[in-house]
């Protein structure tokens, strides 16, 4: 492990300090290093459509809304590869919630969540991006 000096001016490392009170950090080290991991993951995300990537998409819709379902079942089998698995919730009478774990290139993940929640009838909709070495999935059959 290498050691690293920082120097931060009194308002951001109050900010810091309060930071890690509320998540219960023991020093400061562990907190930058899981800080500079979390900027580091946005960064690569950010830098290009193809680092390989891990992502969850989470969606709330009602269902009642005509051809939503078959819609949105349409767009994730267009791009069945890359799905891993899918989890439905049905929330009430109407509405459900869907959680959806995807595997592929950044871009491609986005822009399958872009389609899923632009749908009408989709009421909310978020996508979490975590780069990763992913290892390559065999086609299905």
């Amino acid at each position: 492990m290498q050691r690293v000096t920082v120097t931060l001016d009194d308002e951001l490392a109050a900010e810091l300090d309060r930071f890690m009170a509320e998540r219960g950090y023991d020093n400061r080290s562990e907190a930058l290093r899981d800080l500079t991991r979390a900027g580091m993951r946005e960064a690569v995300v950010a830098s290009g459509d193809a680092v390989r990537a891990l992502g969850v998409l989470i969606y709330a819709y009602d269902h009642e809304v005509r051809d939503l379902a078959r819609r949105l079942a349409g767009t994730h089998h267009a791009r069945a590869d890359l799905s891993v698995a899918t989890l439905h919730v049905h929330l009430d009478h109407d509405r459900c919630l869907e959680v959806a774990v995807l595997s592929g290139e950044a871009g491609d993940l986005r822009h399958l969540a872009a389609d899923v929640i632009a749908e009408r009838g989709v009421r909310h909709g978020q996508l979490v991006i975590v780069p990763e070495v992913v290892p390559e999935r065999t086609p299905r059959r």
